[in-house]
C-alpha cells in the first residue's frame, strides 16, 4: 500500500494543470507517494497537457460528475493510507507534504488535516475557501481563522498553532483514504461547494477529529470551475448550506437555526438585489425551493447520520452568530 496519493480533480482546467502542476510535482518528494490526475469528462485539452506529466498516472471520466462524485469514483481506484484532495489551481511550497502526514502519523484519532491557504492572487494574504483552519458559527455559516465573511487578513504569522477544526478545506484536505471510503466520501447530491463540510461534520459526528498544520503552506487561485460572483456558486452554496443544516443538525437544534436562516436568506437576497446583483439574488430564492424539492430523498441520510453518530453536535462549532459579530460588533478577525 502507497503511504499517500495525491488527487488533482480536473475539469477543463489544461491552463490550470499547465500552470500548477509542476509544483506538484517538483515538491512532493515523498515516499510512497503518487500524484493522480482524475479527469471529469473535460472538453479542453487537458490530456493532452497530461502527457507532458509522465509521471503522473491519470484517471479519465466519461462525463463531469461534479466534485463530489467525481473525487468519490476516483477514490475508488486508489489504495494508499492517505489520499490528499487537492484543487487543479493550487501551487504547493517546498515541504508541503510531510508536516501533514507526520502529524496524522503521530495522532490516530486524526481524520484529516489542512495546510495553512494564502492567495496566489495576493500571496501576503490567506485565501477565502479554509485560510488557517475552517470553523463555523452557531447558525452554521462557515468561516475561517483569517477570513470572516468577505474580510480576509493578512497573514503576518498570527495563526501559527496547530489547532482542531470544524472542516478542512476541499482545496486541499488530506483524509485517511479508509476512513473517507466507510462513512461514504462526499455526498454526491451536492454536486460541488460544501461537500467538504459535510464530510468533516459527519467525520466529527463519528468522534473522529480534524487539524489545521499552518507548518504546510500552499497557495490557492480559487474560483477556477466557478467565479465567486458566478449566480451558479451563489445558488449552490445556499442550496447545499442548508441541505447540510437538515443532513446533520440535531432536532432540538434544527428549528432556531432554520428560523433564523429564512430571515437571513431572504435578508441576504434583498441585499444582492439593491446592491444590482440581482441574477445572484434570485439565485439565492432558487435555492431554498431547490432545497424543498431534494428534502425527501435526504430523509434517508439524516436519520442514517442520526444513528451512526456517536457525538450529536461537535465542540467545534462555535458558541456564538458571526453574523451578529461581524455587523454589529464590527469583529473582523
Amino acid at each position: 500500500m502507497l503511504r499517500c496519493s495525491i488527487v488533482i480533480l480536473n475539469w477543463n482546467g489544461a491552463d490550470m494543470l499547465r500552470r500548477y502542476l509542476p509544483s506538484v510535482i517538483r515538491h512532493t518528494n515523498v515516499a510512497n507517494t503518487e500524484i493522480v490526475v482524475a479527469d471529469n469528462g473535460s472538453t479542453d485539452n487537458s490530456i493532452d497537457i497530461l502527457k507532458d506529466f509522465p509521471t503522473v498516472r491519470v484517471i479519465q471520466f466519461d462525463t463531469n460528475y461534479g466534485f463530489a462524485e467525481g473525487y468519490n469514483r476516483a477514490l475508488e481506484q486508489v489504495d494508499a493510507e492517505y489520499t490528499v484532495l487537492l484543487n487543479s489551481d493550487v501551487e504547493v511550497t517546498s515541504g508541503w507534504l510531510l508536516p501533514l502526514l507526520n502529524y496524522m502519523d503521530e495522532h490516530p484519532n486524526i481524520v484529516a488535516s489542512m495546510p495553512k491557504i494564502r492567495s496566489a492572487l495576493q500571496p501576503e494574504y490567506f485565501e477565502h475557501a479554509g485560510a488557517a483552519g475552517g470553523l463555523m458559527d452557531s447558525l452554521i455559516y462557515p468561516y475561517c481563522r483569517g477570513r470572516i465573511l468577505s474580510y480576509i487578513e493578512k497573514d503576518e504569522g498570527q495563526y501559527e498553532d496547530v489547532i482542531p477544526v470544524f472542516w478542512t478545506t476541499g482545496a486541499c484536505m488530506c483524509v485517511r483514504t479508509a476512513i473517507y471510503k466507510q462513512i461514504g466520501g462526499l455526498d454526491a447530491d451536492f454536486f460541488a461547494h460544501m461537500e467538504e463540510i459535510d464530510l468533516c461534520w459527519r467525520l466529527q459526528c463519528r468522534g473522529y477529529e480534524l487539524v489545521c498544520i499552518p507548518q504546510s503552506t500552499i497557495y490557492h487561485v480559487g474560483g477556477g470551475a466557478l467565479s465567486y460572483e458566478s449566480p451558479r456558486k451563489t445558488f449552490l452554496n445556499f442550496r447545499n448550506c442548508l441541505l447540510m443544516i437538515y443532513k446533520n443538525l440535531p432536532a432540538q437544534r434544527l428549528i432556531p437555526v432554520w428560523i433564523a436562516r429564512f430571515v437571513l436568506d431572504y435578508m441576504a437576497a434583498l441585499h444582492l438585489l439593491v446592491s444590482g446583483k440581482s441574477k445572484n439574488a434570485l439565485a439565492v430564492v432558487q435555492a431554498r425551493f431547490a432545497f424543498w424539492k431534494m428534502r425527501p430523498r435526504f430523509v434517508a441520510k439524516r436519520q442514517a447520520n442520526k444513528q451512526q453518530a456517536t457525538v450529536p453536535y461537535p465542540e467545534t462549532i462555535a458558541r456564538r452568530s458571526i453574523i451578529f459579530d461581524y455587523y454589529f460588533r464590527k469583529k473582523r478577525q
